[in-house]
């Protein structure tokens, strides 16, 4: 694949999941896809980030967690789970594969590629 077919995949991978203010503050919505679910958190400051809807721990799922400040509680065994990069927060060890999203006029871009680096795909 030639540089010019690169970044037109790269921008076909977005999609539009709806608008910030669609997100309650501290809340998530899932977005389903073929191959998994995709949790879009919205923190008290209105950041918004993305990570695949799986605990690296026993699965569970964190659209349904608490956000507070940059992360996620999963609500069955309470690991913590930063919304910045997927990564548990020690003692724990593990991550949640983590979506490119961006705001655009109020309006929320997710890439449907995670970022490299989490073995959670």
């Amino acid at each position: 694949m030639n540089q010019a077919e690169k970044i037109m995949a790269e921008d076909s991978d977005w999609i539009e999941v709806g608008k910030v203010e669609d997100i309650p503050p501290l809340g998530a919505r899932v977005v389903r896809t073929a191959e998994y679910d995709i949790a879009v958190f919205r923190t008290a400051e209105d950041k918004i980030f993305a990570l695949r809807d799986k605990c690296p721990h026993k699965g569970g799922p964190l659209s349904q967690g608490i956000v507070h400040g940059d992360r996620v509680a999963c609500p069955l065994h309470d690991w913590k789970i930063h919304l910045d990069s997927g990564d548990a927060v020690a003692p724990d060890e593990g991550c949640a594969a983590r979506f490119p999203v961006k705001v655009e006029g109020g309006v929320i871009q997710l890439s449907l590629t995670p970022d490299e680096g989490c073995p959670n795909q």
